[in-house]
């Protein structure tokens, strides 16, 4: 009896056996990492992140957001990661430590009181075991139960936790140590199942040891691991939001050093778009963000030249304009003078009346284009001024039209003598109606009309309407854009026409020149129409105009 209890101690510290939803444990082997036991404050690293992560503002606008954005993840990733694979070494070595010492005293403890057991042991036997096990232990809060064929003891008397069936299992077919973390109430708690096993006394040294069928049952409180696990959290909590305000602070430098380059670019290229070519950056350092600002100088530089260059020649040109406009201007006047003494009176079909006849011609629409271009000189160079006066705006339409056309040319549908008064220059406004007309009855077809009316905007500003029609093929969509461009012609067909191409240009410049604004379009049924929109200028004393609009 004596050898065969030897060998059943001996085969308590044998190998670890592990089981579904339980863990063996020896102190022979290199214990396996311990999963986490549900305990509270065990899920703080995983809510610290889900915290952290919620209050990331998102979309995030702006690149000083966004790299202080990712600079925080990272070093919030960073925190955290470390964070947990302390905490979870940590536990780890904690509770490996825990376990395996109480493993190791429950060993001791059954070693010492297998001897004086008695088999197959009676209830007696089974209650008098638990007591010494517990009685050696009796200062660890310690609860013993012990099972054999149906029988069991308990030290202290009743309590003991309920086992699970991976945990019985693993103790009725093993010959090892096994342990299960649970929670009773809240509380951890470490329960151990130890057989008993036993050899015969005439086997041989490597006879295979047998189940005795009593098994042994630790239950222990790990309310001192809990609070190490407790505290380890707290600790890498604080940790961790150290870490992020530090990081906070680094990446606010960091972006600070990133972003002062591009602010200083963002400036200058504002700076730019105003007009300032000779704006410059300060180069510092040699990364990529010095050779954006030096390229940006020499891109800024290379514009400013050529800027330069072509406002010189464009200026050149102007000057040349308006030169040779200049100097046409007395020989022009003089040839329409000799044109006019050298009428042909009654020679027209003779070959002198008929080269009097193109040279009038030639001499007049070269003196119209001398006077038109002298107009463009003027707007290019900001002289052109208005002499505002008070007229009847429809009063000076029809004097307009009667000077230049004849009855019937041009419908009209205008205000009453005296209802439509305005300030405006008198010259300007007839130049505007007249190349308007004149382009209608050119290039479109009979009839041509022209209304004129008031119409208020949607802010309650009051402006005179002025819209020319006409009854021809209309503009090409191709040359809708380039209508007012000077020198455009919207057919190749009329590159010798009586037209300049500078007409529209004019009567555009004039109504910029009084504030408003002037459209063409094409008609539904056919035909072109030019509208222009001037300010209703009057005085205090004027009385309210009517009239209508188309």
């Amino acid at each position: 009896m004596s050898d065969r209890r030897t060998a059943r101690t001996r085969e308590t510290t044998g190998a670890r056996r592990t089981v579904p939803g339980a863990h063996t444990a020896t102190t022979d082997e290199t214990p396996a990492p311990v999963p986490a036991p549900s305990v509270p404050g065990a899920g703080g690293p995983r809510r610290f992140l889900r915290a952290a992560l919620a209050r990331v503002p998102l979309p995030l606008r702006g690149l000083r957001p966004r790299l202080l954005a990712s600079f925080v993840l990272v070093a919030m990733a960073s925190s955290l990661g470390t964070g947990a694979l302390a905490f979870r070494e940590a536990r780890t070595g904690v509770l490996q430590q825990s376990q395996d010492t109480v493993i190791n005293r429950f060993r001791t403890s059954i070693d010492a009181v297998a001897p004086y057991i008695s088999f197959p042991p009676d209830q007696s036997d089974l209650q008098s075991a638990v007591d010494q096990v517990l009685y050696a232990n009796r200062s660890s809060g310690w609860k013993i139960m012990a099972t054999y064929d149906g029988h069991r003891a308990y030290a202290p008397s009743a309590g003991f936790v309920e086992l699970s069936p991976e945990l019985l299992r693993s103790v009725r077919d093993k010959r090892a140590a096994v342990f299960q973390r649970m929670n009773v109430d809240g509380r951890p708690r470490l329960v151990v199942g130890m057989p008993v096993t036993y050899t015969s006394g005439e086997s041989g040294e490597g006879t295979e040891p047998r189940l005795s069928g009593l098994v042994m049952f630790l239950e222990v409180p790990q309310t001192t691991e809990e609070g190490y696990v407790e505290a380890m959290v707290s600790g890498i909590e604080r940790a961790t939001l150290v870490a992020l305000c530090l990081a906070v602070v680094l990446a606010l430098l960091a972006a600070s050093g990133v972003l002062r380059p591009v602010r200083a670019l963002r400036r200058a290229t504002r700076r730019m778009a105003a007009g300032h070519l000779d704006v410059r950056l300060d180069v510092t350092g040699s990364d990529e963000l010095a050779d954006l600002s030096q390229s940006f100088n020499e891109t800024a530089a290379e514009l400013e030249r050529t800027v330069a260059e072509l406002r010189r020649l464009e200026a050149q040109g102007r000057r040349f304009v308006a030169d040779v406009s200049h100097e046409l201007r007395t020989p022009l006047a003089a040839m329409s003078a000799v044109t006019d003494v050298l009428d042909p009176k009654g020679e027209e079909e003779s070959e002198t009346g008929e080269a009097l006849r193109l040279i009038s011609e030639g001499t007049n629409r070269l003196s119209g284009l001398v006077n038109d271009l002298m107009e463009i000189s003027r707007f290019d160079a900001g002289a052109a001024e208005l002499n505002r006066d008070e007229i009847d705006l429809a009063e000076s339409v029809r004097r307009t039209i009667a000077s230049r056309w004849r009855e019937g040319q041009v419908e009209t549908r205008l205000p009453g003598p005296g209802v439509l008064r305005a300030r405006v220059d008198p010259r300007r406004l007839d130049v505007v109606t007249a190349n308007l007309i004149g382009n209608a009855l050119r290039h479109g077809a009979p009839p041509v009309r022209l209304t004129m009316g008031v119409r208020e905007d949607e802010k309650g500003t009051a402006r005179v309407v002025i819209e020319v029609t006409d009854n021809g093929p209309g503009i090409p969509e191709e040359a809708m854009p380039h209508i007012f461009e000077r020198f455009y012609k919207a057919s190749t067909s009329r590159a010798r026409s009586e037209s300049s191409g500078l007409g529209l240009a004019i009567t555009a410049e004039n109504v910029r020149l009084h504030g408003g604004r002037i459209r063409a379009a094409n008609l539904p049924r056919g035909g072109a129409v030019f509208t222009v929109e001037l300010p209703l200028h009057r005085d205090d004393t004027d009385a309210e105009a009517g009239g209508g609009t188309r």
